[in-house]
């Protein structure tokens, strides 16, 4: 990207996922989220078009292109339904581009490159159920024993927890560590499915996202090899915040596109429902919700734009990310509110996918740090309590072949 235009590529780009998430998902995603059901030949259907490895090398089985493009698919992919952007965030945001980073040749080649293709499903296992926000708060454990690593916990809220088939999850592997909080005795492993103590299970009951899949899984003195270390012993804590950064990433271009399909379900509702002798489009309230609209969606898309170009640059942006995630999802909260106040007594039915955006959008303010932390994060730096110091690792710059 070069200033504030978009290359062939990305509008191509653009213009697959669009047509892809607006005529394969759109027609039925009503009927998936009032069943709670997640579809696993979506994100097969989605590694058919490269989506799965989208910014990942083509050496290591990906598509080979940029972040920003990232970007973009998950903007169109969230426009339709959050459920589908999900996907995206874990497997490639959170775990595919870790592994890019902070993973050894050889796991590279045994869980990056299936997960590029899309013939693996991936994702990431930090949150406990005494464990969120305070990620040294975790309480599982892993012992050394021989060349392997013996784990046991519990994580709770990962997404495609009880279809995922590759893992990445974080333990302590120094005990006298865990009772300082010390963040440097947390260890970062890959695990999967298959391995003996492995359990998992699907959480009901969600308010929004309900087409996806959301779950716990345990851990239960299930052996993994030395070999699945991921980094070395103490780089956890790192890693975790690592991946995160590129999770938000996603997470902020996906709110983006749900600010965007708010906006529009509410100029078709505000042009076509009549009151007081019009069109409530020409009343000025109504006008005043859809013109914030606007102005959020653009602010947001221009900040997540701004994080994806320093991510093609190669530098770092921990600041950048931290603030598009925090704005775009704040604000897709209050274009969801607000489109539903405009459809009225029709907002609050589910024949009008304001409904659905409404529930969906309250994950994100959430997850991959909460508004809050993000709010602590900006005052932070602008106060100058933190500064992004350069670390051991870091996303390739991208550079097109």
């Amino acid at each position: 990207m070069l200033g504030f235009s978009l290359s062939d590529d990305h509008l191509a780009v653009e213009k697959m996922v669009r047509e892809f998430a607006g005529q394969e998902i759109a027609p039925r995603i009503r009927e998936l989220d009032q069943a709670g059901e997640f579809d696993r030949s979506i994100p097969d259907k989605m590694a058919e078009l490269g989506l799965m490895g989208i910014c990942i090398p083509e050496e290591y089985g990906g598509a080979g292109m940029d972040y920003v493009s990232l970007g973009l698919a998950c903007e169109e992919l969230e426009y339709v339904d959050t459920s589908l952007r999900v996907i995206l965030s874990v497997h490639v945001g959170l775990n595919c581009l870790t592994l890019l980073a902070w993973g050894s040749e050889e796991q590279k080649a045994n869980y990056l490159v299936p997960q590029a293709r899309g013939e693996k499903l991936a994702t990431y296992g930090l949150t406990e159920p005494a464990a969120g926000s305070d990620a040294v708060g975790i309480q599982s454990t892993a012992r050394k024993t021989g060349e392997d690593y013996i784990l046991n916990g519990d994580k709770v809220w990962i997404s495609l927890a009880d279809v995922a088939d590759h893992f990445i999850t974080f333990a302590w592997t120094d005990p006298e560590k865990k009772r300082k909080r010390d963040h440097t005795g947390l260890s970062a492993f890959i695990i999967e499915r298959n391995m003996p103590g492995f359990r998992s299970s699907t959480i009901h009951g969600k308010l929004g996202i309900r087409a996806g899949n959301t779950g716990m899984f345990s851990m239960e003195e299930m052996r993994v090899p030395g070999k699945n270390l991921l980094g070395e012993e103490g780089e956890g804590f790192k890693i975790a915040m690592f991946a995160l950064e590129q999770g938000r990433y996603t997470v902020a271009a996906g709110a983006t596109g749900l600010i965007r399909a708010c906006r529009d379900a509410s100029v078709r509702y505000a042009l076509q429902r009549e009151a007081f002798g019009g069109p409530i489009a020409e009343r000025q309230l109504v006008k005043e919700m859809i013109a914030e609209m606007e102005a959020d969606y653009q602010i947001s898309r221009l900040l997540w734009l701004r994080s994806g170009w320093l991510k093609n640059q190669g530098r770092r942006n921990t600041r950048e990310t931290s603030l598009a995630k925090w704005i775009s999802t704040v604000a897709s909260e209050k274009a969801a509110s607000n489109a539903v106040q405009i459809h009225g007594a029709n907002g609050y039915s589910s024949d009008y996918p304001v409904e659905r955006y409404y529930r969906n959008c309250k994950g994100a303010v959430i997850y991959e740090g909460t508004r809050e932390i993000h709010k602590l994060m900006q005052a932070d730096y602008v106060l100058g309590f933190r500064s992004d110091r350069p670390t051991r690792r870091s996303l390739p710059k991208w550079e097109k072949t």
